[in-house]
């Protein structure tokens, strides 16, 4: 386990293998770390697949209205949904998206984020100031790095659990 600096701006996402601790950065992208924490705090990821995920460059989830399915049929409608509140403008910085970076998840329109985001698994420079990082993988990046490849996959791995350090 991490050692947790502040716990009220840490998530702690279960996943099959493990815990994997996330630190927020609240004074880089303040909205999307509020909307997560909020959306986790409701238990609105719990249970939500992993419904892209590319070997070499990162794992999409947080469909929090159709990341929960259980059927086939429906699992390959993730990825298309958000949350019930409004999309988050853009928070562009200068964090770079480096290996267990949290991104933003969005449409072509840079102010669509939602509830959705990616957990790079190597640097993806390319992707830097087009999309929101707002986290880091802390530890548990081995668990992240286990998850189930596919677009989607046949049998998707889910965030078993999504908590803020500071309610646990």
């Amino acid at each position: 386990m991490a050692d947790i600096k502040d716990p009220e701006n840490t998530i702690i996402m279960t996943l099959k293998d493990g815990d994997v601790t996330i630190e927020l950065l609240p004074d880089v992208a303040p909205a999307h770390v509020a909307r997560m924490k909020e959306l986790a705090r409701a238990g609105k990821y719990d249970n939500v697949c992993f419904h892209r995920v590319i070997d070499g460059f990162m794992a999409q989830t947080g469909d929090v209205a159709n990341g929960n399915m259980e059927d086939n049929f429906n699992i390959g409608r993730a990825g298309t949904g958000g949350s019930d509140m409004p999309d988050l403008p853009a928070e562009f910085s200068k964090i770079p998206h480096a290996r267990g970076s949290i991104g933003a998840a969005r449409s072509q329109n840079p102010n669509s984020a939602n509830s959705q985001f990616f957990i790079n698994f190597k640097d993806n420079d390319f992707l830097n100031g087009q999309y929101t990082v707002y986290g880091q993988v802390v530890s548990g990046m081995e668990h992240v790095d286990a998850i189930m490849r596919g677009e989607p996959p046949m049998n998707p791995d889910r965030m078993i659990s999504v908590k803020v350090a500071a309610d646990v």
